[in-house]
C-alpha cells in the first residue's frame, strides 16, 4: 500500500503542475522547465519507495524489463490515473473557469509519432539510470528522468501536448487541456514507445 500511495502522491504533483502552469495565468514558455522539475523532485522523494514510475507507460517498460511484480502493474496504474483525476479537479477549483485551451490535432499521425518518441526516449532513461546494474545506487537518476521529460515538452508539446504518460493525458483531458478524442491517439504512441524502449533495453543490455 505505501508503494501505491507514493504512486498517487508523485503523479498527482507532476499533473497538478502541468495544469497550475499550462493554464493561464501560469509559466508561460518556461512550464517544460516545472514540469521536469516537479517530476525530478517527485522521484527523488518517493523512488526508493515505490521507483518513482509516477507514469503506467514507466510501469509497463519497467515491467517487461522485470523490475516490477505483475502484482503490482495494475493497482500503479489505478493509482497514477486516480492522482491524475483528482489534480485536474483540483486545478479546476483554482484556476479560471474557461483558461484552458483544448489542443485540437490537425492530424493524428504528427502527435502519434511525437507521444511515440519522447514515450520511448523517457523509458529508455529511466531504464537505464534507474534499473542497470551499471548505474546502481547513482544519485542524478531523478535529475535525468525529468530533463527528459522537459526536453520532450519544449521539442514537442506543440503537436501533441506533450503528454509522455497515460496518466498525465488523462489529467490533461479532464483540464480542458486537450480534447478527449485525442486521447487513443496519445494512449497508443505512448504505450507502443514504452514497450519498444523496454524491448531495446532488453537487446542492448541482455539479461544482465
Amino acid at each position: 500500500m505505501k508503494k501505491y500511495l507514493v504512486e498517487f502522491i508523485g503523479t498527482f504533483f507532476l499533473v497538478f503542475t502541468i495544469g497550475s502552469t499550462v493554464i493561464a495565468p501560469g509559466a508561460g514558455s518556461l512550464a517544460p522547465l516545472a514540469i521536469g522539475a516537479s517530476l525530478m523532485v517527485m522521484i527523488f522523494a518517493g523512488g526508493h519507495v515505490s521507483g518513482g514510475h509516477f507514469n503506467p507507460a514507466v510501469t509497463l517498460a519497467v515491467w517487461i524489463r522485470g523490475k516490477c511484480d505483475t502484482k503490482d502493474v495494475v493497482p500503479y496504474w489505478i493509482a497514477q490515473v486516480a492522482a491524475a483525476l483528482v489534480a485536474a479537479w483540483v486545478v479546476g477549483t483554482i484556476k479560471m473557469q474557461g483558461a484552458a485551451q483544448p489542443l485540437a490535432l490537425a492530424s493524428w499521425k504528427p502527435a502519434f509519432l511525437a507521444e511515440f518518441l519522447f514515450t520511448f526516449a523517457l523509458c529508455w532513461v529511466v531504464l537505464n539510470v534507474a534499473t542497470a546494474k551499471g548505474t546502481s545506487g547513482n544519485s542524478f537518476y531523478g535529475l535525468a528522468i525529468g530533463m527528459t521529460v522537459m526536453v520532450g515538452a519544449f521539442a514537442v508539446g506543440g503537436v501533441s501536448g506533450g503528454a509522455f504518460n497515460p496518466a498525465v493525458a488523462t489529467g490533461i483531458s479532464a483540464m480542458g487541456l486537450s480534447l478527449w478524442s485525442n486521447l487513443p491517439v496519445l494512449l497508443g504512441g505512448e504505450l507502443a514507445g514504452a514497450v519498444l524502449a523496454a524491448v531495446a533495453y532488453k537487446a542492448v543490455n541482455g539479461s544482465e
